[in-house]
């Protein structure tokens, strides 16, 4: 084969765990190659994380405006927008991925477009053009599951909320995972009367149950109708409306239906088979501690492995992958007190483990809660009420879960993370002054433990 098209390192999928490592390689002095068939930045940066915050910032004025009247300023209800917020969201999309191509142009890596497919271990198919590489790696991603009911296709998944040609007046959201809380959340922040129906018991399956109790609380207070307990059983389009049937013989009227419940690894039409990667039961590839497959020479990262679905986890694990094709072999990455936010309103953010968890893992747990208004809110009229929450362990007196419910949650959470990978213990944070007045204070100034009065089940 022609030199250009042999290669140290090809990846799959320019998305946030792909570009990192195809970065690092080529500063690395490899000879790296990306393939990508859509935007540069992967879900995260085109229709994931970076447009939801922007659209949660959004959501958030129209709480401000009202907010606004009790410190002196009678704001008068102002219109909102949808068709300059998607052109300003737009913008800065296709600003950022640039700033990717950027990157890989400066790192001199070698960009291709196209549907890539494994021929072998080595060996990579683009459109009909054949590359060989030393070494393989997988980064692209998941996609959102679909509905699968009569009508399910008159759905709309996460990827198209931010686009949409209209601005829901109605909108239905089914799930109860973070995306699903999130979109409810900030339609009904833009002025959607939205609707969540919810298949379980409880919103935020996997985080803390007092903290998922809490946040479902305060999303009902901001006015999102939350249905637990609730099946779709099939959608219809009746002229320029849809209804929704549900399990008990209801109707709902919609403008919208979003589909969020759940997301799968992109990992059909790569040819995996033929490079012999291993799947595992929901189609995700299997790797080991050094993200390498069944097939020696292909490794995979990020959420196509359905391990923690995280952009900074995809980062790290790529990371890890080039350091040991690349470096020094190393790196590792540690899975334990991984921060993370879920930007619903009020947001919610976590790092450690839940409750239940912490009392399966560790045994005797001590736990210390505290709910406040906040001291904004004395004036603003809000009603929207702060949790937080930590979990200690007796034995080491190790704070092993910090959460919270509450503004900025997700800003405030990240620098405890740091100190809970460190091993601060609950003396440690008895022992650290509180900046006052703030919300964050109550972290380091919660003395008494709540006395359990029953047990508590995930």
């Amino acid at each position: 084969m022609a030199d250009d098209t042999e290669f140290d390192l090809f990846v799959i999928g320019a998305g946030s765990g792909g570009v990192r490592a195809a970065r690092l390689a080529a500063q690395q002095g490899a000879k790296v190659a990306v393939v990508e068939t859509g935007k540069l930045g992967g879900t995260c940066v085109n229709v994931g994380c970076i447009p939801k915050k922007l659209y949660s910032y959004a959501a958030h004025y129209a709480e401000a405006f009202e907010e606004a009247h009790g410190f002196g300023w009678p704001v008068q209800a102002p219109a909102f927008d949808w068709e300059r917020l998607k052109a300003n969201r737009a913008i800065e999309i296709s600003r950022l991925n640039e700033v990717y191509e950027a990157v890989l142009v400066g790192a001199r890596v070698t960009m291709l477009r196209g549907r890539a497919r494994l021929i072998s271990g080595h060996e990579v198919d683009v459109d009909g053009q054949r590359f060989r590489a030393r070494h393989l790696l997988v980064a692209t991603g998941g996609h959102p599951v679909t509905l699968e009911v009569p009508g399910g296709e008159l759905a709309v998944s996460s990827d198209a909320m931010f686009d949409l040609p209209r601005f829901p007046a109605r909108l239905v959201v089914i799930g109860g995972g973070y995306i699903a809380c999130e979109m409810a959340s900030i339609f009904r922040g833009l002025g959607a009367q939205v609707t969540q129906l919810v298949r379980g018991d409880r919103l935020l399956r996997g985080f803390d149950d007092e903290v998922a109790g809490f946040l479902a609380v305060e999303m009902g207070k901001k006015g999102v109708d939350i249905r637990l307990g609730t099946r779709l059983q099939r959608l219809d389009r009746d002229g320029g409306r849809l209804l929704a049937t549900l399990h008990d013989g209801h109707r709902l009227e919609a403008d919208v239906v979003l589909c969020a419940t759940g997301r799968r690894a992109n990992t059909r039409g790569l040819g995996l088979d033929d490079a012999g990667v291993a799947l595992g039961d929901r189609g995700e590839i299997l790797v080991d501690e050094d993200y390498r497959t069944s097939a020696p020479s292909v490794f995979a990262v990020g959420d196509v492995t359905d391990r923690v679905q995280l952009t900074p986890v995809a980062l790290a694990e790529a990371m890890v992958v080039v350091d040991r094709l690349f470096g020094t072999g190393e790196r590792r990455l540690d899975y334990d007190f991984i921060p993370s936010a879920v930007f619903t309103h009020p947001n919610l953010a976590t790092v450690g483990w839940t409750e239940a968890e912490a009392r399966e893992r560790f045994g005797a747990v001590r736990t210390f809660v505290s709910q406040f208004r906040s001291l904004k809110h004395t004036l603003s009229g809000s009603t929207e009420r702060t949790l937080l929450k930590l979990v200690v362990a007796d034995a080491s007196d190790r704070v092993v879960g910090l959460h919270m419910v509450g503004a900025e949650a997700g800003e405030m959470v990240q620098g405890f993370a740091v100190a809970m990978r460190a091993g601060a213990t609950k003396a440690v944070f008895d022992s650290t002054i509180g900046i006052h007045p703030t919300a964050a204070e109550e972290f380091v100034t919660m003395r008494e433990p709540v006395v359990q009065k029953q047990p508590i089940h995930r």
